[in-house]
């Protein structure tokens, strides 16, 4: 009997999904699978992608997040610019790492970030979720454009904002949305593992960019998880 109703509830939330929403899951499963093989092509499908979520996303009352949409859409822009064009000593840009000060920073900013915006959209606008939008709204922010520079740590930044992210689209019902982000969580583990393959072996042949040189070995080693 229990089964038989959580299959009945499965069944319906499927066939309550809009085709607007397996096409933006496509899309945008797409652009992080090409990202993942640094391959420019990802701006594309996220530029894509986005433009239908800025709409899904509005008309479920994530309002940060439809906005998010926006600065996405620039984002992929900046984004295959700065694949295509970037150079650094006649090199194209490269992945490398943050120190941990400029961690430090973006942990505090975004967390200032969330309260303002979670305390703004919580007291004057009929916002669902209002402080975990703000949160995984502002931390996809720096993200991506960790993303635009090649900055390795942008791998472990999305499991955080992808797995708050699951709750957040479970709640409002789009839920293969929220089964797109469990596949995000599991790819982008992935992700940080073979980007990090490849600045280890950029560093060993010498390629290391500027700043990255100062770091210890030690620091080659992954963040640890929560």
């Amino acid at each position: 009997m229990f089964n038989a109703e959580i299959g009945s509830a499965i069944a319906a939330s499927l066939a309550a999904m809009s085709l607007w929403e397996i096409t933006a899951v496509i899309l945008a499963l797409a652009y992080l699978l090409l990202a993942m093989k640094e391959k420019i092509s990802c701006w594309y499908a996220a530029l894509a992608s986005t433009l239908i979520y800025l709409f899904l996303f509005w008309d479920v009352s994530l309002l940060m997040e439809s906005a998010l949409q926006v600065f996405y859409l620039l984002m992929a822009v900046y984004g295959w610019w700065q694949w295509r064009h970037s150079r650094g000593e006649q090199q194209d840009l490269k992945i490398h790492r943050w120190p941990l000060r400029t961690h430090l920073l973006v942990f505090a900013g975004v967390g200032a970030l969330t309260m303002v915006f979670g305390y703004l959209l919580e007291s004057s606008t009929g916002a669902a979720l209002p402080y975990l939008d703000s949160f995984t709204t502002w931390g996809a922010v720096v993200t991506t454009y960790m993303v635009t520079r090649k900055v390795l740590e942008n791998w472990l930044y999305w499991i955080v904002v992808d797995g708050i992210s699951i709750y957040l689209y479970l709640d409002r019902e789009l839920y293969l949305t929220a089964l797109l982000f469990v596949l995000y969580v599991i790819i982008v583990i992935v992700g940080f593992f073979q980007w990090r393959a490849i600045y280890r072996r950029e560093q060993l042949a010498g390629g290391a960019v500027a700043g990255d040189s100062a770091l210890p070995p030690s620091s080659i080693e992954p963040v640890p998880q929560r």
